[in-house]
């Protein structure tokens, strides 16, 4: 058998600093390698190898090296890298961010042992992604459409309620063709609060998601280097009930801020030296890692959308996080600051959002004809609607002339009506597209020059047209 495969036991380390432990003179281990750490109070801990040599051995450890003494620990080398158990019965469960269940049932009767790094997905077995996916949020179905096998990040910052957000669309998210047998979520919490894994427990079991949710919960007080595999530990559980068990799974990824945060602590322990703000030049193949295990394959019907969420620091957008984040992934929903301050949930800012990906998942037998044109003209106007509201900040609002008051009534209605939802309402796309309509009917007909005739005889509202221009002219 292999040196490599097999098990190695050793007594001491050299050094023990921050979340790093040093052996020296330990012969054949491997890289990712597993190991156990025994304390002299017979309290084990786990850790993974980062770096191999001939002279020395550098582990990560999970859970901390705060207690260890070094020269009265053993370490056993497994010979293997993290591995987890999966199976079906995994849904309706809660794990922490190591995959161990923290909801005080049963272990689970697992089915298969994987390797957490998941396994590469031949580029030419990739299937292209071309199925809608309905959040039930107005924003993102009719603006930046999410499709079945896409990685679509949202970019939000501190403060903002993403985290409501994504409990929102975890426990509403439909894709389309599937059923409660064959659809499922998976989501991983990484560095959050108490209370926020609370809120997410909360809202999952009372609206009944959590029966088709698996969810991992990494706290804010836990190690930080457990934030380095709770994604890969929840990838691992995804890929197993897309590719195994033929379902279409949803996994949604919150904070990837606190993961970077996490990969640059060991980058710093092991005297890496620091690219932009300290991060490692390794970061934008590390995220690869985790964004890239979305997607589907030729000849599986299951699936895995992905939904990563990152909070921007001072609300960057080229901050080295969401900009790496964004040259891999398929564009990006932002969050705003200043909708949010106006008390509008969620604060989607639709301009600087976009889905790469929408095209393929929208149209005549998927959602609607007229989707992709109601979407262009609403999109087209917002963007006047910045204009004139800049304008109006200098010259003052009574100082603009019909057409422009015309715009920013819309751009109020387009973030009152549209953008704002409850978060417990869902929307279908439907009911979504007849919102999009009453504003496009403030305008008068001919004025929508992105939308055939034919389109506008069928769903233009004439009475809202004739509202809105009876409020004018009292005025």
């Amino acid at each position: 058998m292999d040196a490599f495969t097999l098990e190695k036991t050793v007594e001491g380390a050299s050094e023990v600093k921050g979340p790093l432990m040093v052996l020296e003179n330990v012969p054949d281990i491997g890289y990712d390698e597993i190991a156990e750490i025994e304390l002299e109070n017979g309290e084990v801990r786990h850790a993974k190898v980062l770096k191999s040599g001939e002279k020395a051995v550098t582990l990560q450890v999970f859970e901390g090296t705060f207690g260890i003494n070094k020269d009265k620990t053993k370490v056993r080398f497994k010979g293997v890298p993290l591995k987890i158990g999966v199976s079906k019965k995994m849904l309706g469960r809660i794990y922490n961010g190591a995959g161990e269940p923290i909801d005080g049932l049963a272990e689970t009767d697992y089915e298969d042992i994987r390797n957490v790094n998941g396994l590469p997905i031949n580029p030419f077995m990739r299937q292209y992604p071309r199925d809608f996916a309905e959040t039930g949020v107005s924003s993102i179905d009719l603006m930046n459409s999410l499709v079945r096998g896409q990685k679509l990040p949202i970019f939000s910052a501190a403060g903002l309620p993403h985290n409501e957000l994504a409990a929102q669309i975890a426990s509403q998210v439909k894709i389309k063709g599937a059923t409660k047998e064959n659809f499922g979520v998976v989501f991983a919490a990484m560095g959050v609060k108490y209370d926020d894994a609370y809120f997410f427990r909360k809202v999952f079991e009372e609206t009944g998601a959590i029966n088709n949710t698996v969810l991992f919960l990494n706290l804010a007080n836990d190690p930080p280097i457990e934030r380095l595999i709770t994604p890969r530990v929840a990838l691992t559980a995804a890929e197993f009930l897309a590719f195994e068990k033929n379902m279409h799974i949803v996994v949604i990824i919150t904070d990837m801020t606190n993961y970077a945060e996490a990969l640059r602590e060991v980058a710093t322990a092991l005297g890496e030296i620091p690219a932009r703000k300290g991060y490692p030049g390794y970061m934008y193949s590390d995220l690869a890692t985790i964004y890239e295990r979305a997607g589907r394959v030729k000849g599986a019907e299951g699936s895995i959308t992905q939904i990563p969420i990152l909070s921007m620091p001072n609300d960057d957008i080229t901050h080295p996080i969401p900009d790496l984040t964004g040259y891999i992934t398929e564009g990006q929903i932002v969050l705003s600051r200043e909708l949010h301050n106006r008390g509008i949930y969620p604060p989607v800012d639709v301009l600087p959002s976009l889905s790469r990906l929408m095209k393929e998942g929208i149209g005549e037998g998927k959602t609607r004809d007229d989707h992709a044109r109601v979407s262009n003209q609403l999109y087209a106007l917002y963007a006047r609607v910045k204009e004139v509201r800049n304008i109006a900040a200098i010259v003052g609002e009574e100082e603009l002339g019909p057409k422009e008051k015309l715009i920013l009534k819309f751009g109020e209605f387009f973030e009152t009506k549209l953008v704002a939802q409850k978060f417990t309402e869902r929307r279908t796309i439907e009911e979504s597209l007849e919102i999009g309509w009453e504003l496009l009917s403030m305008f008068p007909a001919e004025e929508l020059t992105g939308i055939p005739r034919d389109v506008i005889n069928q769903f233009y509202k004439p009475a809202i047209r004739e509202k809105i221009t009876k409020q004018f002219a009292e005025q």
